[in-house]
C-alpha cells in the first residue's frame, strides 16, 4: 500500500495514483487513454509519463484497487500490445474517498480567499 495513511487508516494517494483511478472511474482503459485524460482535465499541466503511470499501475493492482480487464470489445480493432485496466469495487471507494476529501479542502482554500472566482457581468 502507500507509504502513508490518513487518520482513518485509508491510504492516501499520490497525485499520480488518484489521476488513475480517476481516469478509470469513467469506465476501463489502457495506459496511453490514461495519460490523454490526465493531460486533457489538467490543461496540459499535469502530465503522466509511461514510467510513473505503468508504476504506478503495478501497485494499484497489487494494492487490489486496479484490475487488468478484458481486452477491448469486438467492435474495437484489437491491438494485443495494449493492457486494458478498470477499477474494482475497492478502488472506486478509495477513489471516492480521496474525492471527498479534496473537496473539503478546495471548499476550505475558496472559504479563505485562495481562489479566483470571474467577475459578474
Amino acid at each position: 500500500m502507500y507509504a502513508s495513511r490518513m487518520a482513518d487508516g485509508n491510504p492516501q494517494l499520490t497525485p499520480a495514483a488518484f489521476q488513475t483511478l480517476l481516469a478509470l472511474a469513467k469506465g476501463r482503459a489502457h495506459g496511453y487513454a490514461i495519460m490523454g485524460f490526465v493531460d486533457e482535465v489538467s490543461g496540459g499541466t499535469a502530465q503522466l509519463g509511461p514510467g510513473t503511470l505503468y508504476r504506478t499501475l503495478a501497485r494499484l493492482v497489487a494494492d487490489g484497487l486496479v484490475e487488468e480487464a478484458p481486452d477491448a470489445s469486438e467492435d474495437q480493432p484489437h491491438d494485443s500490445r495494449r493492457r486494458y485496466y478498470r477499477l474494482t469495487r475497492a478502488g472506486r471507494e478509495v477513489a471516492a474517498r480521496e474525492a471527498e476529501f479534496l473537496s473539503r479542502l478546495v471548499a476550505v482554500a475558496d472559504q479563505t480567499g485562495l481562489l479566483k472566482r470571474a467577475e459578474s457581468a
